[in-house]
C-alpha cells in the first residue's frame, strides 16, 4: 500500500511519520518511510538545490522540472521496488505537492503540470493520501517559533501559500475517494490518533 501525507507548511507531516511507522511495525507490517524531494542520493542533491534560499531567482518552470527529476528517481529506485514486494510505503509529500505548489501556487497551467507529474511517476498513484490541513499563517508561525528548517519554498508570500492550500482542498473535492482530511490545528496527540485510525482503516480495506 502506498500512503502519502500532504499539507501546507508547518502542518506537522514530518513529525508524525516516525511514530506512524513505529506503530505499524509493532502491528506486524513492513513499512518504509521516505520523503519528497529526497529519498535517494540523487533526489537529495536536487532537494538541496530546490530548498537553498540562495536560489531565489529560480523560475517556476525550473522548479517544477527539478521536482519531477527528483520524483522520477525515487519512484523507480525506491517506491516501486518496495511496493512490488508487498511493503507499505509512507511518503512525506508526493506529486500532489507539485500540483498544489507549482500548479495552484505559481498559477501555472494545471494540465501541463499534471502531464509532467504523470511522466515523472510513470502513472503511479497513491492508494491513500492524507491532507493535514490548517490555516497558512498558523503553519508558517509554527515553523518560525519551533525553529524548523526555513527553506526557499517557505519564503514565498502568504498569498502563494494560501493558493497552495486552496489547491489542496480543490484536489480533495476532485478525487475524494483517495483523500482524507485531518484538521492539524489540534493537539499533536489528537492528530496522531486520527492518522493511525485512518491508516488502519485503509489497510483493512486494501
Amino acid at each position: 500500500m502506498f500512503i502519502t501525507l500532504e499539507g501546507p507548511e508547518g502542518s506537522g507531516k514530518t513529525s508524525h511519520i516516525p511514530y506512524l511507522v513505529e506503530y505499524l511495525r509493532e502491528k506486524g507490517y513492513t513499512v518504509f518511510p521516505t520523503r519528497e524531494p529526497g529519498g535517494t542520493s540523487i533526489s537529495e542533491q536536487i532537494r538541496d538545490i530546490l530548498h537553498d534560499l540562495k536560489n531565489a531567482e529560480m523560475h517556476p518552470r525550473t522548479e517544477t522540472l527539478l521536482y519531477q527529476a527528483a520524483r522520477a528517481q525515487i519512484v523507480e529506485q525506491v517506491i516501486k521496488p518496495r511496493l512490488a514486494v508487498g511493503e507499505i510505503v509512507i511518503s512525506d509529500r508526493y506529486y500532489d505537492s507539485t500540483i498544489a505548489y507549482q500548479g495552484y501556487g505559481h498559477q501555472q497551467d494545471l494540465n501541463q503540470v499534471r502531464a509532467l507529474v504523470k511522466y515523472a511517476t510513470d502513472g503511479l498513484t497513491p492508494d491513500l493520501t492524507i491532507l493535514l490541513d490548517l490555516d497558512v499563517e498558523v503553519g508558517l508561525k509554527r515553523k518560525t517559533q519551533n525553529e524548523l528548517e526555513w527553506n526557499r519554498m517557505d519564503a514565498y508570500t502568504v498569498e502563494f501559500h494560501q493558493r497552495v492550500r486552496r489547491g489542496y482542498l480543490e484536489m480533495v473535492k476532485q478525487e475524494s475517494q483517495r483523500w482524507v482530511v485531518i484538521n492539524s490545528d489540534q493537539k499533536w496527540d489528537e492528530v496522531q490518533a486520527e492518522l493511525k485510525k485512518v491508516i488502519i482503516t485503509g489497510l483493512t480495506k486494501s
